[in-house]
């Protein structure tokens, strides 16, 4: 991927999700209490670069995130420290009541392993296909880039459109006959 690409990987009618998010449904597992996952998700506090999301007991946390309404999901921004930040991260379309003990049960829709510049902010783009109709995202951060027991995640930005803004003007009639 060239430079210019890297930078309009989030294309024009794709949208930050954050509007769509059902707050009252979203749970993270393994979260430490004084650093939770609101740090790296909500408007405001993910762009404070001193906040973050911190993992409590090992270096894995489980991230369910429910939509108000179906979306479908283009991109993931997941910003984090060169050494804390995390590295392999699958991602589970419309997969509920997953936890620590089942993740590993379920083929993730989409993995990622991310690279000093998707840390720095750089989106990871998913297989489209995959996250057409999404009702929720569950995020398992499986390790860090240096393998310690915290994982350290400083921003979530979920880039995508809502099911409801496809282009009807685009769609044949069907006529009935």
């Amino acid at each position: 991927m060239s430079a210019t690409e890297s930078a309009t990987a989030i294309q024009r009618n794709q949208v930050d999700l954050l509007d769509f998010i059902d707050w009252s449904g979203v749970e993270c597992l393994n979260q430490n209490s004084n650093h939770s996952l609101a740090n790296a998700l909500k408007q405001g506090y993910r762009e404070d670069e001193g906040l973050n999301l911190e993992s409590d007991a090992d270096e894995q946390l489980l991230i369910y995130i429910p939509f108000t309404q179906v979306i479908k999901l283009h991109s993931i921004v997941i910003r984090g420290s060169e050494e804390e930040g995390p590295k392999t991260v699958k991602l589970f379309s419309n997969k509920e009541h997953m936890g620590f003990s089942n993740v590993n049960d379920f083929p993730p829709s989409d993995t990622a392993v991310l690279s000093p510049d998707n840390l720095k902010g750089k989106p990871v783009v998913l297989k489209y296909v995959k996250f057409q109709n999404v009702r929720s995202l569950t995020i398992f951060i499986e390790d860090n880039q240096s393998g310690s027991e915290i994982t350290k995640v400083q921003k979530i930005a979920l880039y995508g459109s809502t099911v409801e803004t496809t282009d009807m003007k685009g769609l044949k009639k069907i006529e009935e006959h």
